[in-house]
């Protein structure tokens, strides 16, 4: 492919952190035959610029977003569950896990980032109203759902009373997709083992929207796809760091295909006004 006809296709993070969810995106989406520029609240990108998006994880989505009030009490009460061996173990690993999460998502859990979730409604925004296929990672799948008028689940302890909430970069956990869903044909595994980095998920799902996958046994959700736009996806999982997966390389595949195709469609519609 010459490099002028790749479709670029921009990725969203923190001004600070994330660097290592950038470079991983970057690199799949470079593999599948696109050119990607990085979107951050001090480097932005018009969306006229741009054949497609990620939307990628990082910061919880401020709960005012999407009509509601932080519940503090649920995150204290989690809290106070933990055992004392627990909190020893958290108190030594306190550094590792410090840089884990600054590589990952930039951001702790309830740090707010407001210019960045201004900058990616936007973008979602204006990219649903120009047709722009989108992919929405953790925190971008639960921001496109916010988007579109659906809801979150600020925590999911009330989830994990019996099963254990698994938190890991590896694929450990287990979800159930959706017969004849386009993510089901994109990851062509049914059930799929992903990573799980994120502490909220999605509730009620926006307009258009449907859930295409949970997880297994909790049916916490894990993938939603919109009804009517050619590529609106949004996975819970981190798929840039499963790299091994050929499913998961899959999404971003299916990604830049979807955003050569829009590519064409504006090229044609150039000429055809010109």
């Amino acid at each position: 492919m010459n490099r002028k006809k790749k479709p670029l296709i921009g990725v969203t993070g923190p001004d600070r952190g994330g660097r290592a969810a950038w470079w991983a995106t970057r690199w799949l989406l470079k593999k599948a035959g696109a050119r990607v520029c990085w979107i951050t609240p001090s480097r932005r990108r018009r969306i006229e610029d741009l054949d497609g998006l990620v939307i990628g994880g990082g910061a919880d989505v401020a709960p005012q977003l999407y009509g509601q009030e932080r519940m503090e009490e649920v995150f204290e009460a989690a809290r106070e569950r933990q055992t004392l061996r627990r909190k020893l173990v958290i108190l030594l690993l306190f550094p590792l896990i410090y840089l884990v999460r600054r590589l990952l998502s930039g951001h702790t859990a309830a740090k707010k980032d407001s210019d960045r979730d201004d900058l990616e409604l936007g973008l979602i925004r204006k990219g649903l109203d120009e047709g722009i296929p989108l992919l929405g990672i953790c925190r971008g799948a639960q921001l496109i759902n916010v988007a579109l008028g659906g809801t979150l689940h600020q925590a999911l302890t009330d989830f994990y009373t019996e099963t254990p909430q698994i938190r890991s970069v590896l694929p450990r956990k287990k979800v159930e997709l959706e017969p004849g869903s386009r993510l089901l044909k994109i990851l062509e595994c049914n059930p799929c083992k992903v990573n799980a980095l994120h502490s909220q998920a999605i509730d009620e799902p926006g307009e258009g929207l449907r859930i295409v996958a949970r997880e297994e046994p909790t049916g916490v959700t894990q993938a939603v796809e919109h009804r009517d736009y050619p590529f609106v996806i949004g996975v819970q999982w981190h798929p840039e760091f499963m790299p091994q997966s050929e499913g998961q390389f899959g999404l971003f595949i299916a990604l830049t295909a979807a955003a050569a195709d829009k590519q064409r469609e504006r090229l044609g519609e150039a000429l055809s006004n010109s």
